[in-house]
């Protein structure tokens, strides 16, 4: 497999999903609920995943595919190659126009990602990585920032689906920013990953995630030579839901 040409492919159909991102206009009608609070899929959703199946499988026929609208507990990633995808991460604030919303793709092999595509058409980012080739953003080689968590700026998801995570995910919050600069949430963990990767920000966390929302940016954090794990330094898997981190080289995990 020429991971080169596959990551173009790859691209060319995020990009044409992209384009459906930006034309998508008079949401009455076309939000529907999901389980959990304020959980939320639209006929964007829907639409842009059917057409990342269809020409992902294309170009990988033999892959397992796992996206936001599917069972995760009916796809089994751990042998062979499988597309990890979001359809559109941050799916609330597409919803309210809110313009931080993006589409995620990894392909795995044998569990693990070893290419990641995350497309942020509202400001015409693309951020890619292959396992071992380094990240990039739109064709420009990124790095993870040099700074400390003193020097740092910390993002946090709140894991908005799980009410029962909403007490511990502002406290670990609070914990951190008192070691830091400052603090941000954006809704969309795919963007704040990718933002730890290019050196924007220095550390991110959200308590409880699912792999379609971290896969790609995982691989592009850790080819910008960033680290990852949960909140304990354990390395993350993509087969179940999870507490994720990311975090510039300089910024240590605090002992909570």
């Amino acid at each position: 497999m020429q991971e080169e040409i596959l990551l173009q492919q790859i691209t060319e159909i995020v990009h044409e999903c992209g384009t459906i991102l930006m034309g998508a206009e008079d949401m009455r009608g076309k939000i529907h609920q999901k389980e959990g609070r304020g959980n939320f899929v639209t006929d964007y959703d829907s639409r842009i995943q059917k057409i990342l199946k269809e020409h992902l499988l294309e170009l990988v026929p033999e892959a397992a595919f796992l996206g936001e609208e599917d069972q995760m507990d009916s796809t089994d990633i751990s042998g062979g190659y499988a597309f990890i995808v979001a359809p559109i991460d941050g799916t609330a604030n597409f919803t309210r126009g809110f313009n931080a919303s993006c589409i995620s793709v990894a392909l795995a092999l044998d569990g693990y990602p070893i290419l990641g595509v995350v497309c942020n058409p509202y400001q015409q980012e693309t951020f890619h990585a292959i396992k071992g080739k380094g990240a990039y953003l739109n064709h420009e080689r990124i790095h993870t920032s040099d700074r400390t968590l003193s020097e740092g700026l910390i993002l946090f998801g709140t894991a908005p689906y799980q009410a029962e995570l909403t007490r511990k995910s502002f406290e670990t919050a609070y914990r951190y920013m008192a070691s830091a600069q400052d603090l941000r949430r954006s809704g969309s963990a795919a963007l704040d990953l990718c933002t730890v990767a290019c050196g924007r920000a220095e550390f991110f966390f959200e308590l409880s995630l699912c792999p379609w929302d971290y896969a790609a940016g995982a691989l592009i954090v850790e080819e910008a030579g960033g680290k990852t794990g949960d909140l304990q330094g354990n390395p993350l898997t993509y087969d179940r839901k999870q507490t994720v981190t990311a975090r510039a080289p300089k910024v240590a995990l605090l002992d909570l």
